[in-house]
């Protein structure tokens, strides 16, 4: 398997249907560059298939390691669009593709692509592989803000442009200095007695060379308190914790000190979404979880996340993913037997 460059790492705008159901794009051909930064990198990406491969043999599906907060990635039977809150993370794709969907924008991701999210995130992803022998590998970090916030805090920490708030979802190629960091990160779920010494350290560089690259203006606004990212950041917290109530933009504007025209606009830069479209996809997505995983029935899911009206929650459920309520779970049930 070749490195291959990704021609797909900016968003674009199309719709779901379109997006999801077209084939995967082909990268393009391997560089022909033989620099020392291309052979590092060429060598980085043999060791991160091989250290996925071993440390997620004989599994389906995402598994947490021995270090807080790192989580690796198999996946040999890709079904249809999932559904999720993507919290602020650094992820990695060792091997396949994805395809997410944010808001209105489209992303899509190859090997030797990162992810970097900076807030709280409704996402829809599918992942495309070639064949069940060459399966999705790939690996994620959590980036907590008070980790971020730390490093920021360091004196020692070179200066940072300041920016306006930008969107909340990044794609990135690797080079070879965060590329190293991440697989020493791994080498470590190999040497465990190290993982409470080296591991804190080890994540603390790859939070720096994040600041240091494109995303460092994003990941800083997050936790800089007077900025407007900081303040859409807190809205969207508060949105998570209320998300059952009726929606009272003014008081949140109030709250986070924003007018409410600002807070729109900020909020749909970070989001991608309005505060209602965001406050709307976590309520379907609770009541989803509701229904599947608790045996809710239909009528009580929606009165647990906010529906007054189970009409109105059974066509925005069907809007968003793609069939009634008891029609999504059977479907659901019946691509878990499939993958079991």
């Amino acid at each position: 398997m070749q490195l291959i460059e990704s021609s797909d790492t900016h968003p674009t705008h199309q719709s779901p249907e379109a997006f999801f159901s077209a084939p995967a794009s082909l990268p393009p051909l391997p560089s022909a560059d033989n620099s020392a930064e291309q052979q590092a990198l060429e060598a980085g990406r043999r060791e991160l298939i091989a250290l996925l491969t071993r440390h997620t043999a004989d599994q389906e599906g995402s598994r947490d390691t021995a270090i807080p907060g790192f989580f690796v990635h198999r996946i040999t039977r890709p079904g249809g669009p999932q559904h999720a809150i993507q919290h602020a993370m650094f992820a990695v794709i060792g091997q396949g593709s994805k395809r997410l969907l944010v808001g209105d924008e489209t992303y899509e991701c190859h090997p030797m692509d990162y992810m970097v999210a900076s807030v709280d995130l409704p996402v829809c992803g599918k992942v495309i592989i070639h064949s069940p022998e060459e399966p999705y590998m790939g690996l994620r970090l959590d980036l907590p803000s008070t980790e971020i916030g730390e490093l920021i805090g360091d004196d020692k920490l070179p200066p940072i442009a300041p920016a306006d708030p930008s969107r909340g979802m990044h794609v990135n190629r690797l080079d070879s200095t965060l590329l190293d960091a991440t697989l020493r990160l791994l080498r470590l779920l190999d040497a465990p007695r190290d993982i409470p010494i080296l591991a804190p350290l080890i994540k603390r560089e790859i939070v720096y060379r994040l600041l240091m690259n494109g995303e460092g203006a994003m990941l800083r606004q997050t936790v800089l308190h007077d900025s407007q990212m900081n303040r859409v950041a807190k809205a969207i917290r508060m949105l998570r914790e209320g998300f059952a109530q009726p929606l009272r933009i003014d008081d949140i504007a109030r709250d986070v000190h924003m007018s409410v025209s600002s807070l729109h606009h900020h909020f749909k830069v970070v989001t991608a979404m309005s505060p209602l479209q965001y406050q709307k996809n976590l309520r379907l997505q609770e009541a989803r979880r509701l229904i599947i995983s608790t045996d809710a029935g239909v009528t009580m899911a929606a009165h647990l996340v906010g529906y007054e009206s189970t009409s109105q929650f059974s066509r925005e459920y069907s809007r968003l993913f793609g069939a009634p309520p008891l029609r999504d779970k059977r479907r659901w049930l019946e691509e878990e037997a499939l993958s079991s």
